[in-house]
């Protein structure tokens, strides 16, 4: 993990950056999916989290994902950036669909 790259993002607010997790390169069978052909990915490792929301009230409401965790995300949620070489992905905690527990 490029801790270097993340530490130089913090999200504000109820954002999360995110990292996308690459598919296999190789499907059954043998056959290679070249570039061009592949989805865009859906899962992802949360590498930085926002204070949370700010409710009507002025309180903070806390985030519910964390760093570290696996997520699955809406394919085309968020706003995809490149920092220092690496591609993340800027989305609202509401755009995350679920965690994933492995």
């Amino acid at each position: 993990m490029s801790t270097t790259a993340a530490t130089k993002i913090q999200p504000l607010s109820d954002r999360v950056v995110v990292r996308p997790l690459e598919e296999a390169e190789e499907m059954r069978g043998g056959l290679y999916i070249p570039d061009t052909a592949k989805e865009k990915p859906q899962q992802g490792e949360v590498i930085a989290v926002g204070p949370g929301k700010t409710s009507e009230e002025g309180k903070v409401l806390a985030m519910e994902v964390a760093t570290g965790n696996k997520v699955l995300y809406g394919k085309y949620s968020g706003t995809e950036v490149t920092v220092a070489g690496e591609q993340y992905l800027i989305l609202r905690e509401s755009d995350i669909l679920a965690i994933v527990n492995d």
